[in-house]
C-alpha cells in the first residue's frame, strides 16, 4: 500500500474495513501491519480495501479518528449536561481517565510517538482526530455551565487543558512507561474526584 495521499471513500464496506485494519494495527503496529493481514481481518479483497484506501498513513488516521470521535462523544454527549458541574465533570472525567488507560488507545498513541519522525502528520492528525476532539467537547460545555452560572471561567481553553491534565494526574505517566499495567476502579475514582474538587475550588461560582 502506496504512502501517498489518497481520499477516503465511504461506502457499505466502510466500517468493516475500519475494524479489520484496527485490529491489525493494534496488534502489529503501523511499520507491521501488512495489507494482506488487513484484507483478511476485514473479510475483504485487496482490491476492496485499496478502493477505500489507497494509503496506509490515510487507513490507520482514519481508524484513530473514528476511535477517538467515538470517545469523545461518548465522553460529553452520553451525559446529561443540565446537571450541576459536579456531576457532570465526574462521569466525564472517569469516562475520560477509562479510556485513555485503555489498551487501545495506550496502542494508538505509542503508534503515533514510534512513528513520528518518519510521518510527523501522524502526530498532528492524531491531535486533531482525537485529544482537540475532547478538548472542544469540554469547553463547549464549560461555555454552557459558565452561561448558567454554574462555573467562572475567563478562559475557557487553559480552564479545558487543566482539568485533563487534573484527570490523569500521574496514573497516564505509570501506564505509558509500563510501571503498571491497571488501575482499580477506586484508585480511578480517587483520582477524578479530586480532579472535579480542586477544578471547582478555582472555577466554581463567584
Amino acid at each position: 500500500m502506496e504512502d501517498g495521499a489518497g481520499p477516503v471513500r465511504r461506502g457499505r464496506k466502510y466500517t468493516q474495513v475500519l475494524q479489520g485494519a484496527g485490529e491489525v494495527f493494534l496488534r502489529d503496529g503501523f511499520e507491521g501491519a501488512s495489507v494482506d493481514d488487513i484484507a483478511r481481518a476485514a473479510g475483504v479483497s485487496k482490491a476492496t480495501l485499496y478502493s477505500y484506501f489507497p494509503d496506509k498513513r490515510l487507513l490507520f488516521m482514519e481508524m484513530a479518528r473514528a476511535q477517538c470521535s467515538a470517545q469523545a462523544d461518548d465522553a460529553m454527549t452520553a451525559i446529561n449536561r443540565s446537571l450541576p458541574p459536579a456531576q457532570v465533570l465526574r462521569e466525564a472525567g472517569m469516562r475520560f481517565l477509562h479510556y485513555i488507560l485503555s489498551e487501545k488507545a495506550l496502542r494508538v498513541f505509542r503508534i503515533c510517538v514510534a512513528e513520528a519522525d518518519r510521518f510527523p502528520e501522524l502526530g498532528t492528525e492524531f491531535y486533531a482526530s482525537g485529544p482537540r476532539l475532547m478538548h472542544g467537547q469540554l469547553s463547549a460545555y464549560f461555555a454552557e455551565a459558565a452561561a448558567r452560572g454554574e462555573l467562572s471561567i475567563d478562559d475557557l481553553s487553559i480552564a479545558t487543558d487543566q482539568f485533563i491534565e487534573l484527570c490523569k494526574a500521574d496514573l497516564w505517566l505509570k501506564r505509558v512507561f509500563g510501571i503498571r499495567d491497571s488501575f482499580s476502579a477506586e484508585e480511578q475514582s480517587h483520582i477524578v474526584s479530586a480532579a472535579v474538587a480542586t477544578f471547582l475550588a478555582r472555577y466554581g461560582p463567584a
